[in-house]
């Protein structure tokens, strides 16, 4: 898994999100904690199925962008 992707879809999504620096936090965790990138997006879905909104949001937002990368 390469770490740059993850730092650019971070960058990219920044503006968009409201808790920029709580979905850092997490996205890096599971990142770290993950064995490839299907498992990284899975727990990352299942994160956003038991937030709650505005945060959700944030998770899908990036979510999106790290898939059309």
């Amino acid at each position: 898994m390469k770490r740059d992707k993850l730092e650019e879809v971070l960058f990219e999504v920044r503006p968009y999100v409201e808790y920029w620096d709580r979905l850092k936090e997490l996205v890096e965790r599971l990142w770290a904690e993950s064995k490839n990138e299907e498992e990284f997006l899975r727990r990352l879905r299942e994160e956003m199925e038991r937030a709650e909104e505005p945060f959700r949001t944030d998770l899908r937002i990036f979510i999106q962008k790290f898939e059309a990368l």
